[in-house]
């Protein structure tokens, strides 16, 4: 009896514990300005030159963030670095300086705001320790994972669109997710990105990429 209240007990406070660290969870899309599944003598080509640039969106499916609701919400982080910004299980990034611009949806309150940027800031705190402008725009971001077909749009600021990874864009026969998702996800997947945009304010840069093996698609749950 006591062995049965003791197992009962132990799986009430798995239960809770799980409860308390995933109270957020909802959709991802990143897009890169290099490849991130490729070959690896492809992607040490690319080291140093190229994946200086990244917008990564998020959406919130269902949840809170520090007491405040989120439910469909998004937010995104746009980057630019000295360096390739990207790692792989076995070196870490050497991308030197990076700044980044947050964007956010025009329609969260700004309580909301202010939870869907700090939501940000600790889900990619390497990534948002020079943040030079936080901007409220339309947003929008649909995921098909089976398709690979990842839709985000920040009004005409930040735009991608990625499908899925297709037997002819195969190059060396020895491609492999050559980098990682730059913040923590879940259920991610490589994926061809079509469009990778900015156009905005902020960073001194704007960019108009795609046409690579450059994105991910995944869920985030917190």
């Amino acid at each position: 009896m006591r062995t049965r209240l003791a197992l009962a007990a132990a799986a009430l406070v798995v239960s809770a514990s799980f409860a308390q660290g995933s109270t957020i969870k909802g959709q991802y899309l990143e897009a890169r300005t290099c490849s991130v599944y490729t070959g690896p003598c492809f992607g040490n080509a690319e080291i140093g030159l190229a994946g200086k640039e990244a917008v990564l969106a998020w959406k919130v499916d269902r949840g809170t963030w520090n007491d405040v609701a989120l439910d469909g919400l998004s937010v995104a982080l746009v980057l630019s670095s000295e360096g390739t910004l990207g790692f792989d299980e076995v070196f870490d990034m050497q991308a030197g300086k990076i700044e980044s611009v947050i964007l956010v949806d025009e329609d969260a309150t700004s309580q909301q705001r202010e939870a869907l940027v700090d939501f940000v800031k600790q889900s990619a705190e390497r990534l948002t320790q020079n943040v030079r402008k936080v901007e409220t725009v339309p947003m929008s971001l649909e995921n098909d994972h089976l398709a690979g077909k990842g839709v985000f749009a920040a009004g005409e600021l930040a735009k991608i669109e990625t499908r899925e990874l297709r037997q002819d864009d195969c190059v060396c026969s020895n491609e492999l997710v050559f980098y990682l998702p730059l913040t923590e996800v879940d259920n991610f997947s490589p994926a061809y990105s079509k469009v990778n945009t900015f156009k905005g304010e902020g960073l001194n840069k704007r960019w108009t990429a795609g046409g690579e093996r450059g994105a991910f698609l995944a869920t985030f749950r917190k």
